[in-house]
């Protein structure tokens, strides 16, 4: 643990993802003092018709008290 889920628009390069994927597992385990080997990160490709329907509504609107960065959009 802990297990890092990142959602965002499609198209972004395997290495721009990978690149990502290291820079949170480093900043996980510097910050979170987790172990290397339980570090996970994944990618959800969300198409931007749906990005309201299945990123806001859910993750945003329902669970404010989750939300530690805000975003700079209105929802």
């Amino acid at each position: 643990m802990p297990h890092v889920i990142v959602k965002l628009w499609p198209g972004k390069t395997e290495a721009q993802k990978t690149a990502l994927a290291d820079a949170i597992a480093r900043n996980v385990i510097d910050l979170l003092g987790s172990r290397e080997a339980s570090v996970s990160v994944s990618f959800e490709e969300i198409p931007s018709e749906e990005w309201a329907e299945k990123v806001v509504a859910p993750d945003i609107t329902a669970k404010p008290g989750n939300l530690y960065k805000k975003p700079g959009y209105s929802v």
